[in-house]
């Protein structure tokens, strides 16, 4: 089933859900490296080139760009099609799409409410429900969530609740799959280095040292670590998960950053 090489591990054909940026992109291409096929869908057309671009040259044995938005159904479908109908049958998905869109109790619109949902849990669902007709049995699944699915964030009331709901849906749906031997796991990442990331600092040159810092105004304890994650952190933490190294491991919510959830 598992035919081209990551690392002491093996993956055939990958399809990543959020694959022109952030940790989608570093998941691509941490699997190209190893030598996968891998499908990109992404709403971001340009971004979606480029991280074509850099998965030929990282050595990828095919790759397939989907232009679609998650939080589409009809357009999930098609993507889900194309990349299958180029690559077969998927050893693996990794949903890694998603928004944040700040605002608190009272400052929450209904607009933004709507949109995290529809992207962040409504287009996990909609790549859960594609991808499942189309992987392999004993095949694995990611979900890219957050540790403010189950960490209280102030500022981030839709963003937080639409994690928890994302990461209820990957371990439900986990169970279902797990009779046909697929695996699926949510990783939860903490603060990353991503542009999502940086769009909630005021200030880009002071926003990491904050992060790391924390703020005890807000509750944020910081990151004992004491450094910011990279995107390839929480990327090495997906493809473990994909490979057949964790095949003993499903229905789990795994925590990447750097003990910021204590």
């Amino acid at each position: 089933m598992f035919t081209a090489h990551l690392g002491a591990t093996s993956v055939g054909a990958v399809l990543v859900s959020g694959a022109a940026s952030g940790i989608g992109r570093a998941t691509a291409l941490r699997l190209a490296r190893g030598g996968a096929a891998v499908g990109l869908l992404d709403r971001d057309v340009a971004g979606l080139t480029l991280t074509a671009e850099h998965a030929r040259e990282a050595g990828a044995s095919g790759v397939v760009q989907a232009p679609a938005d998650v939080a589409s159904r009809a357009e999930v479908d098609a993507a889900f099609a194309t990349v299958v109908d180029a690559l077969g049958p998927l050893d693996g998905l990794v949903c890694a799409a998603g928004i944040l869109l700040p605002g608190g109790l009272q400052d929450t619109t209904t607009a933004d409410w709507d949109r995290q949902l529809a992207t962040n849990s409504t287009g996990a669902l909609h790549c859960l429900q594609a991808g499942a007709t189309r992987l392999r049995d004993g095949g694995a699944i990611v979900v890219v969530s957050s540790n403010a699915a189950r960490v209280p964030r102030t500022g981030m009331l839709a963003y937080a609740a639409s994690k928890a709901a994302t990461s209820a849906l990957a371990r439900c749906a986990g169970l279902e799959l797990a009779e046909r031997g697929i695996r699926c796991n949510v990783v939860e990442p903490g603060s990353t280095d991503t542009a999502m990331q940086r769009a909630l600092w005021p200030d880009p040159d002071a926003g990491a040292t904050l992060a790391v810092g924390g703020d005890p105004a807000a509750y944020r304890v910081g990151i004992p670590l004491g450094r910011i994650a990279d995107p390839d952190d929480v990327a090495a933490m997906a493809c473990f998960l994909i490979s057949p190294d964790a095949r003993h491991v499903t229905l789990q919510q795994i925590y990447v950053d750097g003990g910021a959830s204590l």
